[in-house]
C-alpha cells in the first residue's frame, strides 16, 4: 500500500510493505522472540502472567508515535476521499474560496484475496506535529465557519506508513495444559447487549473476548442479535451468513471454518418450507424461527406457531406476544404466515430440521450440547498464508481494510492453541490500532496458521480474572452482542 503526495507540500511517508510468512514458519505454543511485525519492526517490551494452567498473558507494546495531524477536506458524497476528478475540483474550491494551496494525495488500498486494491485521492491541507493538535483543530474550525466540511485527521489512523505506537493483549492457551473448555455466550438473551465482564461474571470464566458483529441497523430492543451464525450449547440461535468465518468450539478445540445453515421446517402432511432466519427481526413473506433464547417479543402482524419441543403446534396465535419457556414459535407473516395457517394447525407436528455445515469439508456438523460456534467478521489468515477475505465477508471498504481500529482476534497453531488478541487504538501517542493487513500479520507473528477478525472499534475488549485487562476505546466497556469464553472446567 502506498501514498503519494500530487501536489502542495503536504510531506508522508512513501509505502508499507505487506510480508507474508511461508507456511512452513508454522510455530508450536510460546511467544515469538522475532522482531515486532509492524513498522519498522521495533523490539517489543512484553510482560507475562499466568492466568491458569495452560494460559497466559502477555502484554505487548512495541514502537513510538512520529505521526502527526492534517485537516482533510470532505468530498460532496461525505466521504473523505473520491475520484481523482473529484477530489481536483475539491482542492480547486479550497483554493479559489480560502486562498489555501492543498495537497492531493493518492492512497492505494492494498489487494485483498477477494477484492482488488483501490486507487483515491484526499485533499489535505497542514501537517501540525502531534505536540500542535490544538492548533490544527483551531484550523479546522476556521474552515468549517468558512463553510467547508473539513476534518481533523491524526496521520497514525490513514493505515499507511507509520512507526505506532502499539498496545496489544494477549492470551495464548496450550490444549496440553489446559483442562477447561471454550463456550460461545449470547448473555441473558440474543436480543439484549451485555458486556463481556457480565458475560464472564455469570459463567465464571477465567477469560472472555468480545465477539462478532451485532445488529446496529434493527430496533434498539433487538441490537443484540449477533450478524452471523451462533450456536449456544447445541443450540442454533442466529443463522449463518453463507460463506462468512467462524470458529468452531467444543470442548477444548477450537476450529476456524466458513459455516451455512440450513433450517427447513415439515409439517405432518409432508408439506415442507425454508425457514430464513434465527431470532431476527422479519422481512415481508419470511418464515423465522424463535427460541426461548430470543428474549423479546416475536414480530406484530403475522402469525406465530406455537411449538412443544417434540414439533407438536400448542395453538397458533396472534404475533407479537414473548416465546413461552420450553417452546420454540415458528413465525410468518404474508405468504409465510398463510403457510402457519394452512399446514400448522393445532395439535399438528411440525418438525424443525437444522443443519450446520462446514464449508471448508462440505460436511454436516452435529448440533451436540457441547458445540458453541461464533461468527467472525473477516478472515485473516488461512493455512499459515494472509488470506484476508474483506469482500465475502461484507467488508470490502476502505475505511475496514485500510484504516487502523481497535482489534479483536482469534487464531488456532498448528499445535491447537488458542491465540486472543486485541490491539488498541484510537488513542494517538499511545495506541494506533491495526488494518487487516497488519491485524494478520500480527497473528501470523504469534504462529496463527488460520485467524479471524472479530468485531472491533469500541466493541474490543478482554476481560481475564473479571477485570478488564485492555482499554476500550470508547472509555468504558460496550455493550456487545455475544462473547466467547475460556471456562475452567
Amino acid at each position: 500500500m502506498s501514498r503519494r503526495i500530487l501536489a502542495g507540500g503536504l510531506a508522508m511517508a512513501t509505502a508499507v510493505t505487506l510480508t507474508t510468512l511461508p507456511a512452513e514458519a508454522e510455530r508450536t505454543v510460546g511467544f515469538p522472540s522475532a522482531n515486532f511485525p509492524l513498522g519498522n519492526r521495533p523490539v517489543p517490551t512484553k510482560t507475562m502472567t499466568a492466568v491458569s494452567q495452560g494460559i497466559n498473558l502477555y502484554t505487548v507494546k512495541a514502537g513510538t508515535h512520529t505521526d502527526g495531524y492534517t485537516l482533510t477536506f470532505l468530498m460532496p458524497n461525505g466521504l473523505d476521499y473520491g475520484s481523482l476528478a473529484t477530489a481536483e475540483l475539491v482542492a480547486a474550491e479550497v483554493e479559489a474560496a480560502a486562498g489555501e494551496s492543498p495537497s492531493l494525495q493518492e492512497v492505494i488500498r492494498p489487494a485483498v484475496a477477494d477484492a482488488p486494491a483501490q486507487t483515491v485521492y484526499m485533499v489535505r491541507v497542514g501537517l501540525w506535529p502531534f505536540k500542535h493538535k490544538k492548533k490544527a483543530e483551531k484550523a479546522a474550525e476556521e474552515f468549517k465557519e468558512a463553510g467547508f466540511k473539513v476534518k481533523l485527521d491524526y496521520l497514525g489512523d490513514d493505515g499507511l506508513k507509520t512507526t505506532g505506537p502499539w498496545d496489544a493483549r494477549v492470551v495464548i492457551i496450550d490444549p496440553r495444559r489446559f483442562r477447561g473448555s471454550y463456550a460461545a455466550s449470547v448473555g441473558t438473551s440474543v436480543a439484549k447487549r451485555e458486556t463481556v465482564s457480565s458475560m464472564v461474571r455469570a459463567s465464571k470464566a477465567l477469560v472472555g473476548i468480545n465477539g462478532g458483529f451485532f445488529n446496529i441497523h434493527t430496533s434498539p430492543a433487538l441490537r443484540g442479535e449477533p450478524v452471523g451464525v451462533s450456536v449456544v450449547g447445541g443450540r442454533l440461535l442466529s443463522e449463518a451468513v453463507p460463506g462468512r468465518s467462524a470458529v468452531v468450539l467444543k470442548g477444548r478445540t477450537a476450529k476456524i471454518t466458513e459455516l451455512e445453515t440450513r433450517v427447513t421446517a415439515t409439517s405432518q402432511d409432508g408439506t415442507k418450507a425454508k425457514v430464513d432466519g434465527v431470532n431476527r427481526a422479519a422481512a415481508t413473506d419470511e418464515l423465522i424461527l424463535y427460541t426461548e433464547e430470543y428474549g423479546a417479543k416475536t414480530p406484530t402482524g403475522g402469525t406465530d406457531a406455537v411449538l412443544d419441543p417434540t414439533g407438536k403446534v400448542i395453538r397458533l396465535r396472534t404475533s407479537g406476544a414473548a416465546v413461552p419457556r420450553g417452546t420454540r414459535v415458528l413465525h410468518g407473516n404474508g405468504v409465510a404466515g398463510d403457510w402457519l395457517n394452512e399446514h400448522a394447525w393445532q395439535d399438528w407436528t411440525v418438525a424443525v430440521d437444522t443443519k450446520l455445515v462446514d464449508l471448508r469439508t462440505r460436511r454436516a456438523i452435529e448440533l451436540t450440547p457441547d458445540l458453541h460456534v461464533m461468527a467472525g467478521s473477516v478472515g485473516l489468515v488461512r493455512n499459515g498464508r494472509i488470506a484476508i477475505t474483506a469482500k465475502r465477508d461484507g467488508h470490502n471498504s476502505m475505511n475496514m481494510i485500510l484504516r487502523r481500529h481497535p482489534r479483536t482476534l482469534l487464531g488456532t497453531t498448528k499445535d491447537g492453541s488458542l491465540i486472543l488478541a486485541t490491539i488498541d487504538g484510537r488513542r494517538p501517542g499511545d495506541t494506533i490500532g491495526a488494518n487487516f493487513v497488519e491485524a494478520a500479520q500480527f497473528m501470523r507473528w504469534l504462529g496463527a496458521t488460520q485467524a479471524i477478525n472479530l468485531d472491533g472499534g469500541g466493541s474490543t475488549a478482554m476481560v481475564v480474572g473479571r477485570k478488564v485487562v485492555n482499554r476500550p476505546s470508547d472509555g468504558a466497556e460496550r455493550a456487545i452482542g455475544d462473547a466467547l469464553l475460556v471456562l475452567p472446567t
